[in-house]
């Protein structure tokens, strides 16, 4: 692995680790919703992740990473349909698919 593709998945380690610290321990949904900037705070990071996926699919396609399609494609939702976002499916993301991609990168940055 070059060493671009590694400052990439770095990024979105750092992004990951951003998300779960704006949340805290408690991760509460209503919290987020009330919370403006948490959520604005939480998609940027989210385009972070899809930006730097895309890259490193362009960089190198053969790494394998669940869902780098759909992650992908979440950033350009984020980013393209800003005002069309729904903050259950960011939700619903978080809670189910973020603990695995953290697993997964934590495991290709070894």
């Amino acid at each position: 692995m070059d060493d671009e593709t590694k400052k990439y998945l770095f990024d979105i380690q750092e992004s990951i680790d951003s998300i779960y610290k704006y949340l805290g321990d408690k991760r509460d949904f209503k919290v987020y919703l009330a919370d403006k900037m948490l959520r604005r705070a939480v998609e940027r990071e989210f385009e972070i992740i899809g930006e730097a996926m895309s890259r490193i699919e362009k960089a190198d396609s053969t790494i394998q990473i669940s869902g780098k399609r759909q992650i992908i494609s979440m950033r350009n939702r984020v980013i393209h349909g800003y005002d069309k976002i729904d903050n259950e499916i960011v939700w619903g993301t978080i809670a189910r698919y973020l603990p695995a991609l953290k697993l997964e990168i934590d495991n290709l940055l070894a």
